[in-house]
């Protein structure tokens, strides 16, 4: 079976991205207009700036060039995820526990189309969000879009 472009690019700079220092938080290959895009997304804890997005562009350019995932002309993007993230993963939940989020659901669910408060566990596809007093727990295949919400510290 072949792999996509998203596995295939992953899978090949996933081990620099790393040992320059840096998660791996997505990557996406999608068409913008008349362009294509390869959007590489990278993350640390001390967080993410135009240095660090050179110098991942820099080191992963020739990996991607080499393994030649994509046929034709497309623009390479390297970026933080930003403060409100999409957690489309499995990986993504697990490393925003703690942090604030909105939960938006395919139908209604006591009467709300979302939940927001803090991502507080991830077990068994199960996402809990606390608000309050109030946790609420939701299937992965519940919600339609999870994020994070950014708020000041």
């Amino acid at each position: 079976m072949k792999k996509n472009v998203r596995e295939t690019v992953r899978e090949a700079i996933l081990p620099t991205v790393t040992e320059l220092g840096y998660r791996l938080w997505d990557v996406t290959y999608s068409k913008v207009g008349a362009d294509y895009h390869l959007e590489i997304t990278i993350d640390n804890d001390e967080g993410i700036n135009i240095n660090d997005c050179e110098k991942v562009h820099r080191a992963i350019d020739p990996i991607i060039d080499e393994c030649d995932p994509i046929e034709g002309f497309y623009y390479l993007d390297v970026s933080s995820p930003g403060a409100e993230r999409d957690l489309r993963t499995d990986e993504h939940i697990l490393h925003c526990i703690g942090w604030q989020v909105e939960a938006k659901l395919f139908a209604a669910k006591d009467g709300r189309k979302s939940v927001v408060g803090t991502l507080t566990a991830y077990e068994n596809s199960t996402v809990t969000i606390t608000a309050g007093e109030e946790s609420v727990s939701l299937g992965r295949d519940e919600i339609s879009r999870l994020n994070t919400l950014y708020t000041e510290v």
